[in-house]
């Protein structure tokens, strides 16, 4: 278990920003933190919400599917990552000597490639808790692993992964990749509750109009996000360049939720560990805006909750990336 379940052995190593978000309790209506169905958008079509996006799925089957969460690297040598785009969520975490790492959340896209595939990790189980579904991973030291103790995921290493994971060209360990349109059939949760909540695009996100903002992780692994108004979406930059997947396209999110939790570190070592229990600042781009509150955990059995003023932050309906920001590391959104 992450965190605050283990805190008696660790210190404090720095504050950072930790992101989940509100949670829902019925796929087809977008829920409030009262309780009661939201304003935000509900099905037009054939096909019921995707839980992960708010946006329509391809089929009913698969909103009603599990969640696919795999670990992927995000080092200068790990690009480009293949099947990003295609996740629903995106967590990116510190981890040892200050780089980031990545776990994709897939859930409304099958991707056939996803990658590449790297260890699991401390704060990953703290993750993965509220998601449930697969994990599918390289492999991990013993803290990594028992970041997973008691989590409700099937636990797809490498080794047992068989012919989901296949290695491709190149050196490894970058050249492992998930096939997350067959992953689906190893688990039998069903899909996901919420994360988020949504609300109508024609309702103006509130907050301050901004157009770019810079993540402060550090150690050359800051990210920026610049709003495309023509796409309706952030735009994400990463190692000083654009970030862009395989065939050149610019990575991006409709939203980018940026949040402060702990980290806590070993005293023997290892790797940081975000503590993604109790409340901390939040930083939601959405629509072109920065709206500023308070993400609340009480319980890692339930996603965080994104509020102002008592009220949840709703996301735009789409993508959303997670930064796991270091609490007192810098946040600079330009108007």
């Amino acid at each position: 278990m992450a965190g605050a379940n283990r805190s008696g052995r660790r210190t404090p190593l720095l504050v950072v920003g930790a992101a989940l978000a509100a949670v829902a309790v019925v796929v087809l209506l977008v829920w409030r933190h009262d309780g009661d169905p939201g304003a935000g958008p509900e099905a037009t079509g054939p096909n019921p919400l995707a839980p992960l996006t708010g946006l329509e799925a391809d089929s009913a089957a698969a909103a009603a599917r599990c969640a696919v969460s795999v670990k992927i690297g995000n080092t200068a040598d790990a690009r480009p990552q293949f099947g990003i785009d295609a996740a629903d969520v995106v967590y990116e975490e510190v981890v040892e000597s200050g780089i980031t790492r990545l776990i994709a959340v897939y859930q409304s896209h099958a991707p056939e490639q996803v990658g590449s595939v790297r260890s699991v990790r401390a704060t990953d189980g703290s993750i993965l808790w509220p998601l449930r579904g697969v994990f599918a991973f390289s492999g991990g030291d013993s803290e990594g692993l028992a970041s997973l103790e008691g989590v409700p995921v099937v636990a797809l290493d490498e080794k047992a992964a068989g012919d989901l994971m296949f290695r491709g060209p190149g050196r490894a360990p970058h050249n492992l990749y998930a096939r997350v349109d067959r992953i689906y059939d190893r688990c039998q949760d069903p899909a996901p509750t919420p994360l988020f909540t949504y609300r109508d695009p024609a309702t103006p996100p509130g907050g301050t109009a901004v157009t770019s903002a810079t993540v402060g992780f550090g150690r050359g692994y800051d990210t920026g996000w610049t709003w495309d108004a023509d796409a309706e979406r952030w735009q994400r930059s990463i190692f000083g360049e654009p970030d862009t997947g395989p065939d050149g396209s610019r990575v991006g999110a409709q939203n980018v939720v940026v949040m402060e939790v702990p980290y806590l570190t070993n005293p023997s070592g290892g790797t940081p560990e975000a503590d993604m229990l109790g409340e901390g600042p939040v930083h939601v781009l959405t629509s072109g805006h920065v709206v500023e509150g308070t993400w609340r955990r009480p319980s890692l059995q339930r996603a965080a909750e994104l509020v102002v003023d008592a009220r949840p932050i709703p996301l735009t309906p789409g993508t959303t990336w997670v930064e796991l920001l270091p609490a007192g590391n810098p946040i600079a959104t330009v108007r």
